[in-house]
Formats: structure tokens, C-alpha cells, sequence
């Protein structure tokens, strides 16, 4: 899962906002070219047109697009949707911050005296705004997105780490419920002195719980095993795991995959590597973003080195997130869609896809187990 890295605007892209998006191209437009030799070989250039990266004559994958049916461009609402549950109602957003009734229902469920912010911004910017402030008072610094997030940020030596996620788990489950259910809940930590603030990798998502069973539970409830890479437990809840790694930056989870995958001789490893949402779609930064998809393509043969005869790799996405547009926000994208079949040196075009949950349909397909009711299995169309 490449958090963020949506390959072009969906047909209702402009009810979001988000019309011109296209996270791959206009990264590639915006450094000259994107170097990518490996998801290049595999059929990315196939897809559609990016800049350095050229069809390829006979791709290694099968390779798509996918189009979100669900409402929003959330990673709750994307990684349910790919785990087979399409979101039918949007969740809650708050463009001009949280109503004062729901903020006071926050001072009198989390105990805090006060709070600084509630609007929407920038992570980074209102931590720079308001941080010194919080210093000085103690109060959390809650802020929003265009996204339906709650967002807690705090510094470390302030209100340390457990503190923070008390305070969140109780505005998940005390604050942010009914008509203000949000698809997230987020601490988010930051050190430094002002001026120089800086956000950890402490970050922490408290997810809605998902309203039915998704593919993880199905799949272990039939004795297959899933293992959860990077912040997969936390946008299902903890729920449909065998197990997991709450890794923090996309080469730990890539070295958790290759580990996790090595040992494997059953099962699933769903990974989110979140860098090229977080560090750098998110701040509008599209050098650091074409960094970090050429840093992935160097180490993706270390991935390709574990799948084997019998084996299946998914490479996907859950939104967009387009260091380009003016907006600092995820944007309202297909995802590409690369498939590699162990044993196979050759792939499809599998076209476009009408929703994420054709994933989860063809994941379940492939482990044997009776079709999901959301999406359309490809598998036929990958042996």
C-alpha cells in the first residue's frame, strides 16, 4: 500500500476540490522525470502517462486502475474499501472547526482545561503558530483537515505520549461519536523549542471500528493468517490480525515485508507505507515525494526476491495526495494497480477497476473462500 500515491482525478474529483489532481504525473512533471526502472518494468508507465517512466513493451505485472466507489478520500474509507466495505455515507467533516458544544464535550471527557486551535490547517503550520503557546499554557492544539480528522497535537515534554493517546482514545470513544463520528482520531506528537518544531514518528490513528466483517477478519476467521505492516491496526481498529508491526517509516516496513514474507508460508501481509503521504504529500513537497517512490523502486526487488511460484503481490494505493495542487490534503484519485503473480513473467492490462474492493474479492479468490459482496474478483484474469 503507497499511502497517497493516486495516478489521476476521478470523474467527481471536482466535488472535492480536487480537479487537475494526478499524484504520479504532476510529481513526475514537477522534478523532470521520475526515475522508477522497476514499477516501470512491471507495467506503471502502462497505465498512463508519467514523465521518465515509459510503458513497458512486455510488463513484468498486470497492472489497472482503480476507482474509489466509497464517498470521501479518507485512508479509513480507502483501506476499508480495499478490505471489501464500501463506505456508503461520508464521514463528518468540519471545514470551519468543531462546533463549541462538541468542544466543550471534549474539555469535560478528557479533563483538559483548555485547547488551542480548532480550525482547519496544516499540520506543520499550526504547530508552528501555536506551538510556543502550548508550551507556555499546556492546552493540546486540536485542528482539522479537508479529510474527517480530529486532530490532537502536543509536545512530547508537554503532555507525554501515554497522556496524548488517553486523550485521544477518549475523544474517540466519548467526543467524536454519533454526527461527529470522524474516520480518525490522530495524535499528533511533536519536540523542539520554538522555531524549530518538529513532529515524531509517534503518531498515532484511533480509527472508527469497521461497521461489518472486513477481508482481514474473514480470512482469519478461516485459519489463514494476516499480519499488519506499518498503521494497519490502527485504521481497522486492531481488529482482523493475527498480528502486526506498527512500523514508523517506509524502510521499516519495507524490512518488516521482506522478513514477515520469508517466514510466511500461509497467509496475508497487508503494509501501509505512509512516508509518501505524510512526509511529503501532505507538505506539498513533490522532490521529497519522487525521493521516497525512487527509494521504494531500489528496494522493491528485495520484495519481488520473495514472491515464488503460488505467491501473489498487490501494489496499490488507498487515495491520493498531490504535492502539486494548492491544497496540502489527500485528493480524490484512481490508484494504480500492479499484480505480480509468482511464476509469471509476463501481465494484463486488468483496465479500470469500479472500486477498490475488486482487491479484496480476488485476495479471498485466491485463498479459496466464498466471494466477497462488495467488488469483482480479477483472479481469472491473473492465471
Amino acid at each position: 500500500m503507497l499511502d497517497g500515491v493516486g495516478i489521476g482525478e476521478l470523474p467527481d474529483a471536482g466535488r472535492y476540490g480536487d480537479r487537475g489532481s494526478n499524484t504520479l504525473a504532476n510529481t513526475a512533471e514537477a522534478v523532470g522525470g521520475l526515475h522508477l526502472p522497476v514499477l516501470g518494468s512491471l507495467g506503471l508507465g502502462n497505465i498512463t502517462p508519467i514523465r521518465g517512466v515509459e510503458p513497458a513493451a512486455r510488463p513484468r505485472a498486470h497492472y489497472g486502475r482503480m476507482a474509489e466507489q466509497s464517498h470521501g478520500k479518507d485512508s479509513t474509507t480507502g483501506h476499508w474499501e480495499l478490505a471489501g466495505i464500501v463506505v456508503e455515507r461520508a464521514f463528518p467533516t468540519f471545514p470551519n472547526g468543531f462546533p463549541e458544544p462538541l468542544m466543550q464535550r471534549f474539555l469535560r471527557a478528557t479533563g483538559c482545561k483548555g485547547f488551542l486551535g480548532n480550525k482547519t490547517a496544516s499540520g506543520t503550520a499550526i504547530i508552528a503558530e501555536l506551538g510556543a503557546e502550548h508550551v507556555r499554557q499546556g492546552y493540546p492544539i486540536v485542528y482539522t483537515s479537508a479529510d474527517s480528522v480530529f486532530q490532537i497535537a502536543a509536545h512530547e515534554e508537554v503532555i507525554p505520549l501515554p497522556k496524548l493517546y488517553e486523550i485521544c482514545t477518549v475523544t474517540r470513544t466519548g467526543v467524536c461519536t454519533g454526527d461527529a463520528a470522524v474516520g480518525r482520531v490522530i495524535a499528533r506528537p511533536f519536540v523542539g523549542t520554538e522555531g524549530r518544531y518538529a513532529r515524531t514518528t509517534n503518531r498515532k490513528d484511533f480509527s472508527l471500528v469497521p461497521p461489518k466483517d472486513t477481508l482481514l477478519d474473514i480470512l482469519q476467521a478461516n485459519g489463514i493468517e494476516t499480519i499488519g505492516v506499518g498503521k494497519v491496526d490502527d485504521l481497522f481498529a486492531n481488529r482482523g490480525l493475527s498480528r502486526s508491526r506498527h512500523t514508523r517509516t517506509n524502510a521499516e516496513g519495507i524490512e518488516e515485508v521482506i522478513v514477515r514474507a520469508a517466514g510466511l508460508r500461509r497467509g496475508m501481509i497487508l503494509a501501509n507505507l505512509g512516508d509518501f503521504d505524510t512526509l511529503y504529500g501532505h507538505r506539498n513537497d513533490p522532490r521529497g515525494f519522487a525521493a521516497a517512490l525512487e527509494a521504494f523502486d531500489q528496494q522493491l526487488p528485495r520484495i519481488l526476491n520473495e514472491i515464488h511460484a503460488g505467491d501473489l503481490l498487490l501494489l496499490t494505493a488507498d487515495h491520493g495526495n498531490d504535492p502539486v495542487s494548492p491544497s496540502t490534503d489527500h485528493s480524490r484519485e484512481y490508484v494504480p494497480l500492479l499484480c505480480v503473480v509468482g511464476g509469471q513473467d509476463r501481465g494484463n492490462d486488468l483496465g479500470t477497476r469500479a472500486t477498490f474492493a475488486d482487491i479484496a474479492a480476488t485476495v479471498a479468490g485466491f485463498f479459496g473462500i466464498q466471494a466477497m459482496k462488495a467488488g469483482t474478483s480479477f483472479l481469472k484474469d491473473i492465471r
